[in-house]
């Protein structure tokens, strides 16, 4: 890596400032960039990229690297929070991260990072990647931390051209590099919530761009048992925030009529409605730049960020669409999340959750 210039995306956290650190250290000419995509500001009138940049600066001219501020904030309006808002007004509850990287991360940035003359573009995520003409996507070596959940978009043709340089580190050790070398950005917090949004009031936030419909909260055979504020407020498996009481066991989300607006709610946090067996993906994804071979094949699977890998078989792809069935029933599969498959520690790719009843 010796003078290979590289860009690192600065997001004005510790992973990013760490990773311009090891970089530096590696003898790379490294050039700090920072991508604006939201404009909004706070209660106290200031716009929360304004302090994020402000440390991405005094992170920079610690380490004496040059540094830029670039403006996506219209392709993230036009490519990822259209796309969010859309899904949210058919009742879905999206995951907008997955989309931020693939539109925004590695595409735009990377495209801007290559136009000045970069070798490489260079992330803080947690998440690593094979050596070769083809490289792999691989698992972070720090399981709790591990992001590749939220990279399965990223081909190999533009994984060539990235870096992740702590994906090999703990983020207890990240922590240690960044106070070791006094780093301003040390101490602070872990940014959570929408990507590059934060966390929000998520009812508020979202009821600003769209008028949510109340409707019935109704139980598999019809009943009624109380009303909802919005459809888009409560995904598959939620217990909190229903405000239903009564006696007997808790109530749990188990579906959506979205053509009715009304969510579907029983009892009991094991009901058998909770559980898939099988469910069907489209919009795949796969990092190789094609499906595994050959089906069926056999695998592991997330179908959401925290859950552990579960054994699956990839039965049939067909018209871009692929069936998975799993080994063991899942809780809590939901429409419009995503599934990713993985073989050991690759990230194979994934795709998004469609339907699940009809073949099970």
């Amino acid at each position: 890596m010796n003078n290979k210039t590289v860009v690192v995306g600065m997001s004005g956290g510790v992973d990013s400032s760490v990773t311009a650190l090891l970089l530096k250290q590696q003898g790379c000419r490294v050039i700090g960039m920072f991508m604006k995509n939201w404009e909004e500001k706070d209660e106290s009138g200031v716009c929360r990229s304004t302090r994020d940049y402000e440390d991405v600066v005094k992170v920079c001219e610690q380490l004496e690297i040059p540094y830029y501020s670039v403006n996506f904030v219209k392709e993230y309006q036009e490519q990822v929070f259209s796309h969010f808002l859309s899904e949210l007004k058919q009742g879905f509850t999206p995951n907008p991260d997955i989309l931020c990287n693939r539109e925004i991360k590695f595409k735009v940035f990377l495209e801007k990072a290559l136009s000045i003359g970069a070798d490489f573009l260079a992330t803080g995520h947690y998440c690593q990647r094979s050596e070769g003409g083809s490289p792999q996507l691989l698992k972070g070596a720090d399981q709790g931390k591990d992001q590749s959940y939220f990279l399965y978009t990223i081909p190999s043709t533009a994984l060539q051209k990235v870096l992740f340089p702590i994906g090999h580190l703990q983020k207890s050790e990240v922590r240690r590099l960044a106070k070791e070398h006094n780093l301003a950005t040390s101490e602070k917090k872990d940014s959570t919530g929408i990507c590059f949004i934060g966390k929000r009031d998520f009812k508020e936030f979202t009821g600003r761009y769209l008028g949510y419909q109340k409707g019935n909260f109704e139980t598999l055979s019809g009943k009624v048992v109380g009303r909802h504020d919005g459809i888009a407020f409560y995904t598959i498996g939620q217990r909190k925030g229903l405000g239903i009481g009564g006696p007997g066991d808790a109530w749990f989300v188990v579906g959506k009529d979205i053509a009715r607006n009304a969510v579907i709610i029983e009892q009991g946090e094991d009901h058998p409605s909770l559980y898939r067996s099988a469910l069907m993906a489209t919009d795949l994804s796969w990092v190789a730049g094609h499906p595994p071979a050959p089906l069926p094949y056999h695998c592991a699977a997330k179908v959401r960020y925290r859950q552990p890998e579960q054994p699956c078989v990839i039965e049939k792809i067909e018209n871009g669409r692929a069936i998975v069935r799993f080994l063991e029933p899942q809780r809590a599969v939901t429409p419009r999340q995503s599934i990713v498959f993985y073989q050991g520690d690759i990230c194979l790719g994934g795709g998004m959750i469609s339907d699940c009843e009809c073949i099970e």
